[in-house]
């Protein structure tokens, strides 16, 4: 018997309905969003997306990635099958692996406006040469105590001066 959807939930229109169609491009109005019971808790949302595949713009040929997207959710959090879509619209996207990790970002915060956000991409290698690429929000570079930049994974790595 199916069952009725909570009223709560009732903006959502990717989950609980049979659907084949990926969107054609990324579009930040594909990610859909439900409130956060816990808003006033700082907590982390982890997702990881290991089979993430784009075009290169120049040639065409499909790249591969692992992409982790982490955020602490502020009023509303991103739902899982939306983002599901949204991720696979890429697979006729060209763009530079740089350019996907920080639209993505973009779109994230956009859809939801969380309090942090990261965005990391582990790119197949091609030629050889593996790229990965990180972006955060906000902007600005998270340090520690000793003046470490912190990694994605919470690892540490030299600070670098741009002077």
């Amino acid at each position: 018997m199916p069952s009725r959807k909570n009223a709560k939930y009732q903006s959502l229109k990717l989950l609980g309905r049979p659907t084949a169609q990926f969107p054609a491009s990324p579009s930040a109005k594909t990610l859909e969003t439900f409130q956060n019971e816990y808003a006033k808790r700082r907590y982390w949302i982890r997702f990881e997306c290991e089979d993430f595949t784009s075009l290169c713009p120049i040639t065409g040929q499909p790249d591969y990635a692992k992409i982790t997207i982490e955020y602490v959710p502020s009023a509303f959090c991103i739902e899982t099958k939306s983002l599901k879509f949204y991720l696979a619209s890429y697979r006729n996207t060209g763009s530079f692996n740089e350019e996907i990790v920080n639209r993505i970002l973009d779109d994230l915060v956009a859809a939801c406006a969380p309090v942090e956000a990261l965005v990391y991409g582990e790119f197949a290698a091609r030629g050889g040469i593996s790229l990965s690429a990180e972006a955060r929000y906000p902007d600005v570079p998270a340090t520690s105590g000793d003046g470490q930049k912190m990694t994605h994974d919470g690892g540490r790595r030299p600070s670098r001066s741009h002077g």
